[in-house]
């Protein structure tokens, strides 16, 4: 059972205010919006999340979900770290409000030009995989 003891609150090393969820095996994470955006940085990492979906639109909110089993982004939020889970499908990839993510280490990046199909379907994505993303002719 996740407590209010054992959520942990911090200034982490880039001075985000940064809540930390890590290995707690959470299903979903539901209710962020009744953080009132006063958090930078969720760090849900090491955890059994399968979905992201429902979240309001939290503009400076990065969520770091490394090592889960998303297979799928349905989300408002502008910047996920989701290096290592199950994403499979292009289609799955585009929220119109990204703007920096990583799906690095997911099937999908076998796909062929699924870096090109993503700066396509999100325009105004900034960096995809760490790599910043240039417009080039």
């Amino acid at each position: 059972l996740l407590t209010a003891e054992l959520i942990e609150q911090y200034t982490n090393a880039v001075r985000d205010r940064e809540l930390d969820l890590w290995g707690y095996k959470i299903l979903i994470i539901e209710n962020l919006g009744a953080n009132l955006d006063q958090f930078d940085a969720v760090d849900s990492s090491d955890n059994e999340i399968r979905k992201l979906y429902g979240f309001p639109l939290l503009r400076r909110l990065m969520i770091l979900l490394v090592n889960n089993r998303i297979c799928h982004i349905g989300s408002a939020l502008s910047e996920f770290i989701l290096t290592n889970n199950s994403l499979v499908e292009l289609g799955d990839l585009a929220p119109k409000s990204l703007t920096y993510l990583s799906i690095l280490r997911n099937p999908v990046t076998n796909k062929k030009h699924y870096r090109l199909y993503v700066i396509y379907k999100v325009p105004q994505i900034r960096a995809l995989d760490f790599q910043k993303v240039k417009l080039k002719f």
